[in-house]
């Protein structure tokens, strides 16, 4: 087939839009609400710093998702600070104004900027901190700390604390309760609001795009990571960068390989090649995975293993709705791979003794579905009360189901080396659910025609 197919029209980037500082502030507000309930408090909430990569050369910056999700604020080193009480206060600590610095490393909101652009009550230079946190230790009950994350504020937080305590001679309290602020923050987190779901989309659209530049890209000969150079070209045209995660390039056997990200392999007609890739917009991720023939055509047996792989993921986006267990999606994908197996013959017995016995685990290990947001694999816990918590409009995770046959004596050969995944991007609604990534197809048929004449 040939190596110069038509490629995708590339997505037009988005001109930029001025900062709204309102959805962050109404995060801010909620949290201080909550935080009350436990009395007068501080609340330390740090953002990500600068990492060396080697030498004198840092790892490309990422801010902490929980710290921007409170304030929009994308520079390093930054802290938040809530101050609880009747008269709640939002506080930022970062960098100040440098014109050396800003020379070398770029521009700099400094306090003065950051407050008034980024609404907060008050804003300081990062070498204030000490000072006005430990004033604010005394009196308070309750220190919000997310403990166990980083050890050097976990110390750092454990001397302001001690300091305190030592003041009680003089009649002055320190707070008695330590509580970590991301049982508050990350709930709150797994419901998105517009502004949210549009970035989320925005995402979905050009990681699509992406993957069928891909999927028209690939012939027999190439090398895994000449897709992934497909992908992060349609990535970074379209504002579309960084990705949410190093992609899986994962072509013949190597798909039977969950996290798979060396990418350094031929791709060989006959083989089926998994990808795996998403990229973040402001932040926010997308996560798609595709799986398609190397030469364009799948043989009988990929046929047979793709076809209930694309029907488990439609029974499992079937049952995503409001309303049900987060564990409904799963439920309902296992069944229908369960069952496939067993015509297939790589399972015997009934569906309900092939999942009891857990036998299918073989061909399928991983769970259907993950949170997705700002995170990748996103923040906000699976069970609550020890249930399972039920899907709600607006909440967005990943439907996923795989299959993936190693060799064995019991194994068909024909069906040998072949790993499938098919994962899609949904939102749950208050009827049902909405798939965003449905720009990238996924049916055999429409995946054999993108590759045969490149529409």
């Amino acid at each position: 087939m040939s190596a110069h197919r038509p490629l995708p029209h590339p997505l037009a980037p988005l001109a930029p839009t001025a900062f709204d500082a309102t959805p962050f502030v109404r995060r801010r507000q909620q949290v201080l609400m909550e935080m009350h309930k436990k009395g007068r408090g501080v609340a330390i909430i740090p953002t990500s710093t600068e990492l060396i990569r080697n030498r004198d050369t840092h790892h490309p910056f990422r801010f902490d998702s929980n710290f921007w999700y409170l304030t929009g604020f994308e520079e390093p080193d930054a802290v938040l600070v809530l101050l609880i009480s009747d008269t709640p206060q939002s506080l930022l600590f970062c960098r100040s104004k440098n014109a050396e610095r800003e020379l070398w490393e770029g521009f700099r909101f400094g306090p003065d900027a950051a407050r008034e652009i980024f609404a907060f009550d008050a804003a300081y230079a990062l070498e204030d901190l000490d000072r006005i946190v430990s004033e604010h230790l005394i009196g308070a009950q309750t220190l919000w700390h997310s403990l166990g994350v980083d050890a050097g504020w976990d110390a750092r937080v454990g001397r302001w604390l001690e300091q305190a305590r030592a003041q009680s001679r003089a009649g002055k309290q320190a707070p008695t309760i330590v509580a970590d602020w991301r049982a508050l923050v990350e709930p709150m987190r797994r419901n998105k609001d517009a502004g949210e779901l549009a970035l989320m989309q925005r995402a979905a659209d050009i990681a699509a795009n992406a993957h069928c530049r891909a999927i028209r890209a690939c012939h027999p000969g190439l090398y895994e990571y000449q897709l992934d150079a497909e992908l992060q070209y349609a990535f970074l045209q379209a504002g579309g960068h960084p990705p949410s995660y190093p992609a899986i390039i994962a072509g013949g056997a190597n798909a039977c390989v969950l996290h798979y990200t060396a990418n350094n392999q031929p791709l060989r007609g006959g083989d089926l090649v998994l990808i795996d890739a998403g990229c973040e917009v402001s932040g926010y991720a997308s996560d798609i995975t595709r799986t398609f023939p190397v030469n364009g055509k799948f043989s009988a047996a990929q046929r047979d293993l793709y076809a209930v792989t694309l029907a488990a993921q439609d029974a499992a986006i079937a049952a995503t709705c409001p309303g049900a267990a987060f564990h409904a999606p799963h439920d309902a994908a296992v069944r229908v791979l369960v069952q496939g197996m067993i015509d297939l013959k790589l399972c015997h017995g009934t569906v309900d003794a092939v999942i009891e016995s857990g036998d299918f685990r073989r061909f399928y290990m991983h769970r259907t579905s993950h949170w997705l947001g700002l995170d990748v694999h996103d923040a906000g816990p699976y069970h609550e009360e020890n249930e399972w918590v039920a899907l709600q409009s607006g909440m967005t995770l990943t439907i996923e189901p795989g299959f993936y046959v190693r060799p064995a004596d019991d194994v068909p050969a024909a069906f040998h080396n072949i790993g499938i995944r098919i994962e899609d991007d949904v939102v749950v609604t208050d009827t049902g659910c909405r798939v965003m990534t449905t720009d990238a197809p996924k049916t055999i048929t429409d995946i054999e025609s993108l590759m045969a004449d490149g529409s």
